[in-house]
């Protein structure tokens, strides 16, 4: 693998309220091998070069130990947001572990997104982790269909393995739950699709699900090149419905909107982001435990 220079490692997050509570970013690796057809970090205005080779960081774990002693307490550090913490690298470097590892010695809590199992591996540090900070981890889920997955995310662990990862995840007592997102319209838009993952994300043990029913169209020409190579006729579709629009939001929005929020509901899953994040950030555990203890 090859390991690029960096001078930073760690960027703030200018709206946390939009996005988990997360108030730093952190990304330990650059690109990503799990080839999703609509990832938009692969978009040319981030600039990587060869966005489907994996790589990391000269010195990743001095620049993080450097920088994380300047965050304040009790801030929330998002691993993974333009590249997946978990890709298939990471079982043989552990760059993410030993990031972990640093990070639980230290009064921050933490986020991570990821579309693999290979999380599970860490469940130890985590529990660490959560012991005194906050901690949520969101498991990218767009179909439980594992064939029409291997389609559109050739490269990451089938759904059906996410989901015994998240139940595993969700058993040590972390808080964690599903990104239904991006809802891709024509392709996992049916209704069938969204009540599918709703109801398997409760069987195994999500507490929430976050979802906006539809995509981000930035990087359009890699996109449709790869809908011409796996689905017919539906590259114009898309040209006629959304034209160069960045937001495509799914054909049938406002049904899907209405079907997400009632089973939602139906099997008391978190869904709105104000909610999400009250329900796993305590702002202060170790007062909150110690309070609790009293009452007894």
């Amino acid at each position: 693998m090859e390991f690029l220079p960096a001078k930073t490692l760690i960027s703030k997050n200018k709206f946390p309220e939009k996005w988990f509570g997360v108030d730093y970013n952190l990304n330990l690796y650059r690109g990503c091998s799990h080839g999703c057809i609509y990832c938009d970090s692969r978009s040319s205005c981030y600039q990587i070069k060869n966005f489907d080779i994996v790589k990391s960081k000269e010195n990743v774990h001095q620049l993080f130990r450097k920088e994380i002693k300047k965050i304040g307490s009790r801030n929330i550090i998002g691993f993974g947001a333009m590249s997946d913490t978990y890709n298939p690298m990471e079982e043989k470097y552990e760059i993410t572990r030993k990031a972990l590892n640093i990070l639980s010695n230290y009064d921050c809590g933490l986020s991570i997104e990821t579309k693999s199992n290979l999380i599970t591996r860490d469940i130890d540090l985590l529990k660490d982790i959560n012991h005194d900070n906050n901690v949520i981890i969101k498991f990218s889920i767009t179909t439980t269909d594992d064939k029409l997955a291997s389609i559109i995310e050739p490269g990451a662990p089938s759904p059906s393995k996410r989901l015994k990862a998240m139940k595993k995840v969700s058993n040590a007592g972390i808080y964690t739950g599903v990104l239904l997102q991006p809802v891709l319209p024509y392709i996992t838009s049916s209704e069938d699709n969204i009540l599918t993952v709703i109801k398997e994300s409760f069987q195994n043990n999500a507490k929430f699900i976050s979802s906006y029913m539809g995509m981000t169209l930035r990087e359009r020409d890699y996109y449709f090149n790869q809908l011409d190579k796996n689905f017919l006729n539906l590259k114009q579709k898309y040209i006629n419905k959304y034209h160069n629009n960045y937001s495509c939001p799914a054909e049938n929005y406002k049904e899907l909107c209405k079907l997400f929020i009632s089973n939602c509901e139906k099997y008391n899953l978190s869904y709105k982001m104000k909610d999400i994040i009250s329900d796993y950030k305590i702002v202060n555990k170790i007062e909150y435990k110690q309070s609790t203890l009293n009452n007894f």
